[in-house]
């Protein structure tokens, strides 16, 4: 044929069907297109369900955090020099939140560098004679200088001559409620309801947070013991047995770790109906998931609470720590403690359900000297 006599227009028709073929296989062709169905489904996520509660601030940067976990795994770091580290119990840590802020702002002309606090459940006699706490593959090896805890763990602190000056008083519960699913649908009105068949209580993990497991079962208990017109001449010590001691391996729960998530996710998600909790941490939950609970008060009402009789009411203390702190160390611990107790913090106490002690508890307090005090 002329068109293979013919080299330069053979070349040119070669090229121009590369070409052509080329263009096909870099866009995928028409053919792939077709073959492909628009994807218009969604995945099931496969997840529990968890509460979204909120953090410090908002999210402008990449965020590591595992959805499905309060550990943190992917990252990695060793944090050894601190110019503060505070640790205290997390049962107040909206309040803290709110002035922490305010506390850094003393420091706007030299910023602190590497602070942190952990709101666990009390830890500090292992973090300071251990020099470190982990979260996941974080390490930071800052030994505290200030402490927060109940009146229980700062005597220990003392006792093992890990303390310096005097404890002051910090901050008081209002009593306790019963948080419930939205709608109260178990009618759970007293403390006796949580002793009846088919109503399952959570309660902070007896072994890993025994002060709180305490105090709760110190308020059900000191609740019935008190009052006036049990129903059917019930005991107290009968409530007790139907809750603690009962056959259904399933009445009585408790908590993986921190009671202030573990016992709200309960109730939302897991097996619970019920849960005793402290005033200030039932009103914490409400208020940031109105659409999945409710509070059942234990005297008076939620906004103007009246401790029942029996009730346990909590006093936490605050308390430097002995070190060899620098002056920058110990001018950020001092200025901490003044934050904590100034008139400022009362009143964001007051807005999230805490009071300062009485006056004639209000007065620093001395411990028991221990060795080396």
């Amino acid at each position: 044929m002329k068109i293979f006599q013919n080299n330069d227009l053979l070349k040119t028709t070669i090229l121009w069907l590369c070409f052509i073929i080329g263009i096909i296989f870099l866009t995928g062709g028409p053919a792939v297109g077709a073959q492909l169905p628009k994807i218009t489904g969604k995945p099931v996520i496969d997840a529990p369900l968890l509460l979204a509660w909120p953090t410090d601030r908002e999210v402008t940067h990449p965020d590591l955090s595992d959805p499905t976990s309060n550990t943190l795994y992917d990252f990695h770091a060793h944090l050894s020099a601190c110019d503060l580290a505070f640790s205290t119990e997390g049962n107040y840590h909206p309040a803290l939140r709110e002035l922490w802020p305010i506390f850094l702002a003393q420091f706007k002309d030299r910023p602190l560098a590497n602070w942190f606090y952990t709101t666990s459940p009390p830890v500090p006699l292992d973090q300071i004679t251990r020099h470190g706490v982990e979260i996941g593959n974080l390490l930071a090896t800052c030994k505290p200088s200030l402490v927060v805890a109940t009146p229980k763990v700062i005597e220990k602190l003392g006792k093992a001559g890990l303390t310096e000056g005097p404890a002051y008083p910090l901050y008081q519960d209002r009593g306790a409620v019963i948080l419930v699913n939205k709608g109260n649908p178990k009618q759970i009105h007293t403390v006796w309801d949580l002793g009846r068949d088919g109503v399952r209580l959570v309660t902070p993990n007896p072994e890993l947070e025994p002060g709180a497991f305490e105090s709760y079962l110190g308020t059900i208990y000191g609740i019935a013991t008190h009052d006036e017109h049990p129903p059917g001449g019930a005991k107290a010590d009968d409530l007790i047995n139907r809750i603690f001691n009962s056959p259904d391996p399933y009445k009585w729960l408790a908590g993986p770790r921190i009671h202030h998530r573990d016992l709200p996710w309960s109730v939302a998600y897991g097996r619970a109906d019920a849960a005793v909790i402290y005033h200030h941490l039932g009103l914490y939950t409400k208020r940031t998931f109105p659409d999945l609970f409710d509070l059942v008060p234990l005297g008076g009402t939620c906004a103007a609470p009246q401790p029942l009789p029996g009730t346990i009411i909590g006093t936490r203390l605050a308390m430097r720590i002995q070190g060899q702190w620098t002056p920058r160390q110990r001018e950020a611990r001092d200025k901490l403690l003044e934050a904590l107790l100034s008139e400022e913090f009362t009143e964001i106490l007051k807005k999230h359900g805490l009071v300062r002690p009485p006056l004639d508890q209000s007065r620093p307090v001395t411990l028991t000297p221990g060795p080396g005090s």
